[in-house]
């Protein structure tokens, strides 16, 4: 007790206990909590375990010439106890879960059992094998190095081509060059509008009135008439009440379902297998428990959903058009399964709007398509969604993205989503251009219509060919290869003997194994352009079955002899 009382100054906690409570702390034994199995009070053990108070003990034991702690080897003990738990800096509070539960038990009377000391290892990994490389500190430069040799060594590493589209020569691009031009196969401008002449004229007009810039978030400064009224016109699009716009759709889908799955308590989110990276990284940083359902998958759904509590709050993420595959999303079952279960529905139209329905809101308004174009979107697929996200940068020919809904749930992401609240609004021009495509295509449907036509033909001249694409009801056209060297070199063939840009789709886009050309046909596409890419393609034997029969290497010879 004498060298408690002469440490004092040295703790925060015993400064503020009385003489008195640490009496009456020290005289209750606690033999099972000694290091060394002998007698010790509550106090000692408490003391033994601190930082501070387990090496100031010691020593002022030490200095009494006092056995303190129940005789010499005791005293060996509780030295040894306190060189355990700390050699470096004193700290005022206890570091580790274990030892502060060990100290709160024998302070609340608990059964206490004795903390024990457990050296951490840790098995080597590449970033340990450059720690010490440079002096001693971590090299940075070593780790990118290394991970980036992996994406070389597994063929999935990311080469941009520098692809400059000609608005007035759509789909035309130049190259680095501008004399070497070449047709773009795989631009998401699925209808030409980044070159539409209404839409420029907007925006030209709007960025000499206005600037480039909105001047700062929408809090501060960024909110304009532009963002009203975009906001506005997309609300119309969905028949919806409210509209919320951000700076992609990735934000859009990553910040609200991070919002909800965070906020919603005891929250659970049904994700499809093949959801996009946005929703995956939505719902990864919103906490929530995360419940994986197959792909397109009734049965599957709705055994997950059975297996919740009713009143627990539940979210289905799911997509309207799976970009990689082209397959639809079963909205209607989805909304079914929803309603009986007490789940919100969380709709991706991202590779669908503009694209489908009287009005260009998607997949949703399409599957309801006289009623819609009638004007009467109550009771229909897409009234009975919760929330439906878009973006402004496909088939709109901008950039940008949204979410649309109920006042309440918009109200609640632009008060609390941390994706929405702090960035830069999108520039006036931008949404002045976006919101002219989402009226022009919301009027006019003959560019949809063209392009489906186009659609149409080039899968039925692939198929003619026996060129393996993924079969889908969608404007999107995988053309499997299945080996991602393969599929590098196949576009880089078409781009540099043929003049035709069809980017290859590697993991992690797509599952190793997977690998494919995913071309997107537009109204520009027009017949000798068609030809050409379905020439091309079967002159470079661009089939899956080459590389089943012949293996890798062969296949890359048959490419090499189709360029002569």
């Amino acid at each position: 007790m004498e060298a408690v009382l002469k440490g004092r100054a040295m703790c925060p906690f015993l400064q503020k206990t009385s003489p008195a409570t640490l009496r009456s702390l020290s005289t209750s034994a606690r033999p099972h909590a000694s290091p060394c199995g002998g007698s010790m009070s509550n106090l000692q053990t408490i003391a033994g375990r601190c930082p501070v108070m387990g090496k100031a003990l010691a020593i002022q034991t030490a200095k009494a010439g006092k056995a303190g702690f129940g005789g010499v080897a005791t005293m060996r003990a509780i030295r040894a106890f306190s060189g355990k738990v700390s050699t470096g800096k004193a700290k005022l509070h206890t570091s580790r879960s274990h030892e502060a539960r060990a100290v709160e038990d024998t302070v609340f009377g608990r059964e206490s059992v004795p903390f024990q000391h457990i050296k951490q290892t840790r098995q080597p990994t590449q970033a340990s094998r450059h720690e010490q490389s440079k002096g001693g500190k971590f090299d940075y430069e070593g780790f990118y190095n290394a991970e980036l040799d992996k994406k070389h060594k597994d063929k999935s590493y990311r080469y941009f081509n520098n692809i400059n589209r000609l608005a007035k020569e759509f789909p035309r691009a130049h190259m680095a060059n501008k004399n070497e031009k070449v047709t773009v196969w795989c631009s998401n401008d699925y209808l030409g509008m980044g070159r539409n002449p209404q839409v420029l004229k907007t925006m030209h007009e709007t960025l000499d009135e206005y600037g480039a810039g909105a001047g700062g978030t929408r809090n501060i400064s960024g909110h304009n008439q532009h963002a009203v009224g975009l906001e506005a016109s997309i609300a119309k699009l969905h028949a919806k009440d409210a509209a919320l716009v951000f700076t992609s759709c990735y934000v859009a889908n990553d910040a609200t379902l991070a919002t909800l799955g965070s906020k919603l308590p005891d929250c659970v989110i049904l994700s499809d297998s093949l959801n996009h990276a946005s929703m995956i990284q939505g719902i990864r940083h919103s906490g929530a428990k995360k419940i994986v359902f197959k792909h397109n998958d009734l049965e599957d759904l709705e055994a997950k959903l059975a297996s919740l509590p009713r009143e627990v709050p539940k979210i289905i993420a799911f997509e309207s058009v799976y970009s990689m595959c082209g397959s639809i999303g079963p909205i209607e079952g989805i909304c079914d399964l929803a309603e009986k279960y007490g789940a919100l529905t969380f709709l991706d139209e991202v590779h669908a709007v503009g694209m489908y329905g009287p009005h260009g809101a998607g997949v949703a308004e399409h599957l309801d398509y006289e009623a819609h174009l009638a004007g009467r979107p109550q009771g229909t697929i897409m009234d009975r969604v919760d929330i439906i996200t878009g973006t402004l940068g496909k088939a709109y020919g901008c950039v940008g993205g949204y979410i649309a809904g109920s006042h309440k749930m918009v109200d609640a992401i632009r008060s609390l989503a941390p994706g929405f609240i702090f960035t830069t609004s999108l520039p006036p021009a931008t949404m002045a251009g976006a919101q002219t495509a989402i009226e022009y295509q919301s009027q006019y449907q003959g560019d949809r219509r063209l392009q489906q036509l186009h659609t149409r033909a080039v899968k039925d001249s692939l198929s003619e060919r026996d060129i393996p694409v993924i079969p889908n009801p969608s404007h999107i056209i995988p053309v499997l290869v299945g080996n991602a060297e393969l599929a590098k070199r196949a576009s880089d063939m078409l781009l540099d003997v043929h003049g035709i840009y069809v980017q290859s789709i590697n993991y992690p886009t797509v599952p190793v194994g997977q690998e494919r050309l995913r071309i997107t046909p537009t109204p520009g596409h027009v017949r000798e352009y068609r030809e050409h890419l379905v020439n091309a393609i079967d002159s470079a034997k661009l089939v899956a079955r080459f590389q089943n029969l012949f293996g890798p290497t062969n296949s890359l010879v048959l490419i090499k002899l189709s360029r002569r």
